[in-house]
């Protein structure tokens, strides 16, 4: 039988619970595991189970076992900064992984300073994580500014004029993103034809949708997460508005897709990894074999994020020798160069924490993302 992503994630999440006697190596992750984006949450996690398990089926890393503290914030910084406090003072976790949300990963740096502790591959594009460049974060995918920009560079391209803006409100990720969309319509000598505001926690499709409606958009980039993206789409598809509708990596998951329902055909998603679909690539052949080994018979681009990002946090703890301290950890992550696979080059230095720097363009068709 074809497990769904949402019973294998939940497997590997118990499976790693299971392993946390013998484990040596502590890493922590505090993420959205109840909430807004929890179905793209668990995809990444199924991704960084592969690479973790596969890891301590061959006897850990330098003779170590690694255990994954996960802990529940319902995409609430402030329960990300307790999560972070208790994972790194109680816990005393070597280091954090894939962190989930940009207000999220911006409220915990202040502990990630205190303690030193690094944290690698949060899913998020934020520029605020690149520069000033943050000493104890370490990025693996590229920035929402530049998914954004190229996402209204696209709709420029294919000849739309008219394209409209969602953006969330009070979120340091939308505004982040709608600095890049502003470049893309600067380049394109383009404006905006309407900009809507959503509550990021409560949007209100009542007063979201008529102005969409009302400017006649040709396409909408909708900046905001998850839930709020998938009902905004739905609630403009039943006003009768047949728009392109364009949104960012944030979003690239299968749950996404099975969210949109009837709506999802032609919803355009920006990648940060390449095609999960291209099996010829090293990186994607590497991971279709390990998820295949669990009964899982399909990658999504979030389930690729994090394994990437887990890839890159284990080959750094290899590197970095027996007994790993976090003082030792940011050091080989602050000389460290890597392909994940396929000439996906990871490179950083104390002056660059950017990761890769790679942006495509999907689109949701027959239920899945293709390009």
């Amino acid at each position: 039988m074809k497990k769904t992503f949402k019973s294998c994630a939940a497997a590997l999440v118990l499976a790693a619970a299971a392993q946390g006697a013998s484990a040596q190596i502590v890493i922590g992750q505090s993420a959205d595991l109840s909430g807004l984006v929890s179905a793209s949450v668990k995809e990444a996690i199924l991704g960084s189970q592969l690479v973790i398990d596969q890891v301590n089926a061959q006897g850990g890393i330098n003779g170590e076992r690694i255990e994954v503290i996960r802990m529940d914030d319902g995409f609430d910084p402030k329960r990300s900064v307790e999560n972070t406090r208790i994972l790194i003072e109680d816990k005393k976790v070597v280091a954090l992984l894939l962190n989930r949300g940009t207000p999220n990963a911006l409220a915990v740096i202040p502990l990630l300073d205190k303690y030193g502790v690094p944290l690698v591959g949060p899913s998020t594009g934020a520029m605020a994580l690149h520069q000033p460049v943050p000493k104890n974060i370490f990025n693996v995918r590229s920035t929402y500014q530049r998914e954004a920009e190229k996402a209204v560079q696209h709709l420029h391209t294919i000849g739309i004029q008219r394209i409209g803006v969602v953006q969330e409100q009070d979120s340091a990720f939308a505004t982040d993103a709608m600095v890049g969309a502003t470049r893309g319509f600067e380049s394109a000598k383009m404006k905006p034809a309407v900009l809507v505001p959503a509550d990021r926690r409560k949007p209100d499709y009542g007063t979201i949708v008529p102005p969409l409606t009302q400017a006649n958009v040709q396409a909408v980039l909708w900046i905001a997460s998850g839930t709020a993206v998938t009902e905004g789409v739905k609630a403009l598809r039943a006003a009768g508005s047949a728009a392109q509708v364009i949104t960012l990596s944030n979003n690239a998951a299968a749950g996404f897709i099975k969210e949109l329902g009837t709506s999802s055909g032609g919803v355009i998603v920006t990648q940060v990894l390449p095609y999960e679909r291209s099996f010829g690539h090293p990186l994607i052949k590497e991971a279709m074999a390990l998820a295949k080994a669990k009964g899982q018979n399909e990658l999504s681009p979030a389930l690729l994020e994090g394994f990437v990002a887990t890839k890159v946090l284990v080959e750094a703890l290899r590197r970095t020798g027996p007994k790993p301290t976090r003082a030792r950890l940011l050091a080989t992550l602050n000389s460290f160069q890597y392909d994940v696979g396929g000439g996906l080059d990871v490179s950083y230095s104390p002056t660059d924490h950017t990761g890769i720097d790679y942006v495509d363009l999907s689109i949701v068709s027959e239920g899945r993302f293709k390009r």
